[in-house]
């Protein structure tokens, strides 16, 4: 059984991952549009990536629809799910939320250093481990959702010619 000490501790932790995660998403949010037009830095889409297709082969498309989209969460925001078409405009703009979505997923981690400041080391190697579970598989759908954009969009570009 876990002592009220170890208890209260979580219940702390789990107020701290709530709040940086809320206050790191609404900065997204408010985040220009322009400032996620490109693939560059931590966007960009590696070769070892295969066009995305190195997640298809882990089998992101079994699970990816379970994970939560809070893309709409804040007023005026807008839910990948919702973007979900053929129109160059908005898959242009999809691109535009996974890059945003993405960037929030790698913030919210960065925050996990600050649990070694009131936790013992087995309660910080937990949220350590939590971070990464909670953040990582939304990077990879980020990452492949992107790349389909990007095929999609070479095919429209393709058949308009």
């Amino acid at each position: 059984m876990i002592d009220r000490r170890a208890g209260a501790l979580v219940l702390v932790d789990a107020v701290a991952w709530a709040t940086w995660s809320a206050t790191v998403g609404y900065t997204a949010h408010r985040m220009p549009q322009r400032w996620f037009a490109r693939d560059r830095g931590l966007w960009r889409l590696r070769a070892w990536e295969v066009g995305g297709r190195v997640y298809a082969r882990a089998g992101v498309r079994r699970w990816k629809n379970r994970l939560p989209d809070a893309g709409g969460l804040f007023t005026g925001g807008v839910s990948k799910r919702q973007i979900a078409t053929r129109r160059p405009e908005a898959l242009t703009r999809l691109a535009v939320e996974t890059r945003r979505a993405e960037l929030v997923h790698w913030l919210i981690p960065a925050f996990t250093p600050a649990f070694a400041v009131w936790n013992p080391a087995w309660l910080v190697a937990a949220m350590a481990a939590y971070a990464v579970v909670a953040n990582v598989p939304c990077i990879v759908v980020q990452r492949y959702n992107r790349a389909r954009v990007f095929r999609v969009l070479e095919r429209l570009e393709t058949v308009s010619r």
